[in-house]
């Protein structure tokens, strides 16, 4: 069981470094990320010291119940044959019907099965917000890589407007247009600046470091053209679902210890009793201390108790099937909205570089014409306007895409 869990987990990450396909020194820069993550990040770490307490719980549970030592001193001596009863000392050890403490063992390792899975699930969503977090800080930083090329591009219309100026053929009005038009694009990439430090906080805390620490993202992504094939089917066997499983079995651990339990123990001891030599006649073992074996037997003849909690436990399994249930309709749903999600962005992102395209062409078509002296800069800002739309939306489709197949991944992988 536990290395399903773990070939899944490492599918996962094989996944994430096929986003990357296109570049591979940045892919490994993702996955580094993860791994670092996974090392530092102090819930991952708490999840395994309660894996690691529940481990231990099996040496806990491998133990027998108190030994019972008791001693007595007779205030008020009792007379018998052979001498004068001083003190009396006892001890005893119950020893739990065959089979209980193997019981119990199975049940802590039961325990500790399901801790695992839990460890399994919190690495997934770690991954997945490591790299959501890194999709949206690549879409910041292509963005203001766009805001740059628009904003020189600009800078160059706006020479072009200040030599029509010059020989009249174009008014300071355009200058001003083009100028506020810059300025206007400045100002969206020092916002998109703010929210790259913001987000690039949430990165840092999710690998629990310094908010400032440096992250290298990729320049550019492109949308895969082979579609991945996911197999819905393996969400059956993803680590939330798993962990139903898990808690079932332990349940029906517990319940075949609380049948161990209600059966009888036994106790093993004995008694030893001092005793003094009688100095008033002579008798054949005079003053010897005696010595009595003892033999207890603990039955829980009122067991209103054990099957009560065969009843808990009945309920509980019930309880966890429902549970289970639910909990994989809710991993279906939030496929089926991924994948479409995801098959919507890469939509967007084909009709974004066809009119992407389309813009190219009408600004070459702008550019010829002011060769000819006929050059409208009211069609240039419009043109402009559009192109930094179509780059925009494509990046966002970009982030989109990705971000989805994370989730696809998480999801069935």
């Amino acid at each position: 069981m536990k290395n399903k869990t773990i070939m899944s987990y490492v599918l996962l990450i094989f996944m994430v470094s096929s986003a990357f396909s296109q570049s591979d020194d940045k892919a490994q820069s993702l996955l580094e990320y993860i791994q670092e993550a996974e090392g530092n990040n102090p819930e991952i770490q708490a999840f395994e010291l309660r894996y690691n307490i529940a481990e231990e719980k099996k040496n806990e549970a491998n133990s027998l119940p108190n030994t019972e030592f008791s001693a007595g001193y007779f205030v008020v001596p009792t007379e018998t044959r052979t001498g004068t009863q001083i003190g009396k000392f006892s001890a005893k050890q119950m020893m739990p019907w065959f089979g209980t403490i193997t019981a119990r063992e199975n049940y802590a390792s039961a325990l500790a099965d399901a801790e695992f899975v839990s460890i399994a699930i919190a690495k997934r969503k770690l991954a997945l917000a490591v790299s959501q977090s890194y999709y949206k800080l690549y879409e910041i930083r292509a963005q203001q890589s766009v805001l740059d090329e628009n904003i020189q591009l600009l800078n160059t219309y706006e020479q072009l407007a200040l030599t029509s100026v010059e020989v009249g053929k174009a008014s300071a009005v355009d200058v001003l247009r083009l100028q506020i038009r810059q300025n206007e694009l400045q100002q969206e990439k020092e916002v998109l600046e703010e929210a790259f430090l913001s987000e690039r906080t949430t990165f840092n805390k999710l690998l629990n470091r310094n908010e400032d620490s440096p992250i290298a993202v990729v320049k550019t992504l492109e949308i895969l053209e082979d579609e991945m094939v996911f197999a819905k089917e393996n969400m059956a066997l993803h680590p939330e679902i798993l962990k139903y499983d898990k808690l079932y079995e332990s349940v029906a651990q517990s319940e075949l210890l609380n049948q161990s339990e209600g059966k009888p123990s036994i106790g093993l001891g004995f008694d030893y009793v001092a005793l003094s030599e009688r100095t008033d006649i002579e008798i054949d073992k005079n003053g010897k201390d005696i010595f009595m074996p003892m033999l207890s037997v603990s039955v829980p003849i009122f067991n209103k108790r054990y099957k009560s909690i065969s009843k808990q436990n009945d309920l509980r399994q019930q309880e966890l099937q429902f549970k289970k249930d639910e909990r994989l309709n809710v991993l279906q749903t939030a496929f089926a909205k991924a994948k479409g999600a995801r098959n919507q962005a890469r939509i967007k992102y084909g009709t974004q570089v066809k009119n992407l395209k389309q813009a190219e062409d009408a600004e070459e078509i702008l550019i010829s014409s002011y060769e000819t002296g006929t050059i409208d800069f009211n069609d240039v800002l419009d043109i402009q306007e559009l192109q930094l739309k179509f780059a925009m939306n494509q990046i966002d489709a970009v982030r989109m895409y990705y971000t989805q197949s994370a989730v696809v991944n998480y999801l069935v992988n």
